[in-house]
C-alpha cells in the first residue's frame, strides 16, 4: 500500500525528456519549436489529414457570439503561426458582414465598424515570424506580440476572449497557465482550449496510439529532420490531463460552466468555460 507521502505526483506541466524543472521544461521547448518552423505548417496538416483546419474553424465558430461584437478584444494564446488566431479573425468577418447584410436598413454601415484585431502571444520568435508573414501575406489585421503564457504583458481583465488551439499542453505549468488566463479575461468572459487527447477506450483508442507512438513520430522525424520534437509530441499528449482532469483544474482556477466536447473518436477536445 502507497501511503501519501509517497504517492507519486503529477508534473505541474510539460516536462520534455531529461528537463530538471519548469524553467528548464520552457526553455526545452522554445528551443524546439523554434528549429521546426520551416516545415511546421505543412506537417500540421499533413499529419492531421488536413482536419486541423477544420478543428479551428469549428473552435472559431463555438466563439461567434462574442467575435460578433467588433470591439470584444480576442486573445489567441500559444499562437504558433498564427492559424487559430487568422480563423477568429474570418468567423469575426463572416458574422459582422452577415449581421450587417440582414440589417441594413436599420444600422446602416455594422459591417464596415471598426474591428478590433486579433492578438496572437507565443514565446517562440520564429513562430511569430511566420505568422506575421503569414498575415501580411493573407491581408489579415491580426496583431502579434512575444510573451511567455505564464506572465502575460496584458493587464488585469482586458479580453472578452482567450483561445489557444494544440499550444496550452506545452506549458510548463498548467495550473499557473489557467490562472493567468482568468486574470487577463473580464469577468463573463470565455476561454477555449483545442488539445489533443488520448481516446479511452475502443477501437480508435488502440488506432490512435498506434499512429501517435509509431507513424507521427516517424513521418514527422523524416520531414523536419527533427527527432526530438516529433518524439516529444506524443509523449506529451499521454501525459497531458484528460477531459474531466482538465475540466477540474479549470473549475478551481476561477471558471465556471466548463464542458468538454470531444471531436474526432475523441482524440481532439475543445475545453471551454466562463471566467467567474
Amino acid at each position: 500500500m502507497i501511503t501519501t507521502s509517497q504517492a507519486p505526483t503529477k508534473l505541474p506541466g510539460t516536462r520534455p525528456e531529461g528537463a530538471r524543472d519548469e524553467r528548464e521544461a520552457a526553455v526545452r521547448v522554445q528551443e524546439m519549436f523554434g528549429k521546426i518552423v520551416p516545415r511546421y505548417d505543412f506537417l500540421n496538416h499533413l499529419l492531421s489529414l488536413s482536419l486541423d483546419r477544420v478543428w479551428r474553424r469549428r473552435t472559431a465558430k463555438r466563439f461567434a457570439a462574442i467575435l460578433r461584437r467588433a470591439e470584444a478584444p480576442v486573445l489567441d494564446l500559444c499562437c504558433g503561426t498564427g492559424d487559430l488566431a487568422f480563423a477568429l479573425e474570418r468567423e469575426r468577418s463572416r458574422v459582422l458582414g452577415r449581421a450587417s447584410d440582414a440589417k441594413n436598413a436599420a444600422s446602416k454601415g455594422r459591417g464596415n465598424q471598426a474591428r478590433r484585431p486579433v492578438v496572437g502571444a507565443d514565446f517562440v520568435k520564429a513562430m511569430l515570424d511566420r505568422a506575421r508573414a503569414k498575415g501580411a501575406a493573407g491581408g489579415h489585421a491580426t496583431t502579434f506580440i512575444a510573451s511567455d503564457a505564464l506572465s502575460l504583458p496584458f493587464a488585469d481583465a482586458q479580453f472578452e476572449l482567450v483561445t489557444a488551439a494544440f499550444g496550452f499542453r506545452n506549458l510548463s505549468n498548467y495550473e499557473k497557465g489557467l490562472r493567468e488566463i482568468a486574470r487577463v479575461l473580464r469577468p463573463g468572459g470565455e476561454v477555449g482550449i483545442l488539445e489533443f487527447s488520448e481516446p479511452s477506450s475502443g477501437v480508435m483508442a488502440g488506432v490512435f496510439r498506434f499512429y501517435f507512438q509509431h507513424v507521427l513520430p516517424r513521418v514527422g522525424r523524416a520531414l523536419s529532420g527533427n527527432e526530438e520534437a516529433y518524439a516529444y509530441l506524443p509523449a506529451s499528449v499521454r501525459k497531458f490531463p484528460g477531459p474531466a482532469e482538465l475540466s477540474r483544474m479549470m473549475e478551481s482556477t476561477g471558471f465556471k460552466n466548463v464542458q468538454a466536447e470531444a471531436w474526432n473518436f475523441g482524440s481532439v477536445v475543445l475545453h471551454s468555460a466562463v471566467r467567474s
